[in-house]
């Protein structure tokens, strides 16, 4: 591996990085790296990056979903980050090797790391997608691109129904709630406690018979509404001009001149 590389270390080489280059290279390969893959990592600007997952999220079935979210339908968000990273991306097991240039593997880290917090690749391709047509630009080179870029949701709202009416936040208080008042309090705060059995049921039964009193005569009034006649309209405002309102002359007038029409004809 080394010698078709013509790099071997040894006190005539002139670049011991080789070293360094070469234990990335065997590692690449004990991840089932392709070693057409793998062996570009001896370039000078090329490097690799494995990314550790395995350990990011405790649920197994949820990893599964957020790995395999991470790949796509057939390899399609893989492919699409591959094709804007400039990178070779491996998603094995509990690990991504990714092989490319320094910029590139920063990159697939941060989508990588992301996606395996629940925040979807899709955000990610966007923009760089975005990136990469206004870096072709002149005029939008050097400036801010925060206004064309798309924005990344940090949080991970609930699928379950909420509520229609949330609930207001009590204010906070340091001392405890009153305890609820027993029978004998209510008794007290009423009086009835130092009255003697006979006169609590005389006082009940009182307090029944009103409350009857009370029903019926709204079941009463309620009967009796039906029998009540609507109030009908006053005639006085629908009257038409009375005599005092027509004029006389005017009448006298119309009359005049259609005695003269006819006279004519």
């Amino acid at each position: 591996m080394l010698a078709s590389c013509s790099e071997i270390p040894s006190r005539k080489t002139w670049d011991p990085y080789i070293i360094l280059k070469a234990r990335d290279m065997v590692k690449l390969l004990a991840r089932s790296v392709p070693y057409e893959q793998a062996v570009k990592v001896l370039s000078d600007d090329v490097a690799c990056d494995i990314i550790k997952i395995g350990t990011q999220t405790q649920n197994k079935d949820r990893f599964v979903k957020r790995r395999q979210r991470l790949i796509g339908p057939n390899g399609s968000t893989l492919k699409a980050l591959e094709l804007l990273t400039s990178c070779y991306i491996l998603v094995q097991g509990n690990t991504v090797s990714a092989v490319g240039p320094y910029r590139g593997l920063q990159q697939v880290r941060r989508v990588v790391e992301d996606t395996m917090e629940n925040i979807h690749p899709i955000y990610h391709i966007k923009a760089l997608m975005i990136k990469r047509e206004l870096a072709r630009d002149e005029k939008l080179k050097n400036e801010s691109w925060e206004r064309f870029l798309p924005t990344i949701p940090h949080k991970n709202t609930s699928k379950r129904k909420q509520p229609a009416k949330k609930r207001a936040k009590k204010e906070y208080t340091p001392f405890p709630p009153a305890p609820p008042e027993s029978k004998v309090d209510k008794l007290l705060a009423t009086g009835e406690y130092f009255l003697k059995e006979d006169q609590r049921k005389h006082r009940k039964k009182h307090e029944n018979q009103e409350k009857q009193d009370q029903a019926e005569n709204r079941r009463k009034e309620r009967r009796e509404s039906a029998f009540i006649p609507p109030e009908e309209p006053s005639s006085s405002g629908t009257k038409s001009a009375t005599a005092s309102d027509i004029n006389v002359e005017e009448l006298k007038n119309k009359i005049r001149k259609s005695q003269t029409k006819r006279k004519r004809v």
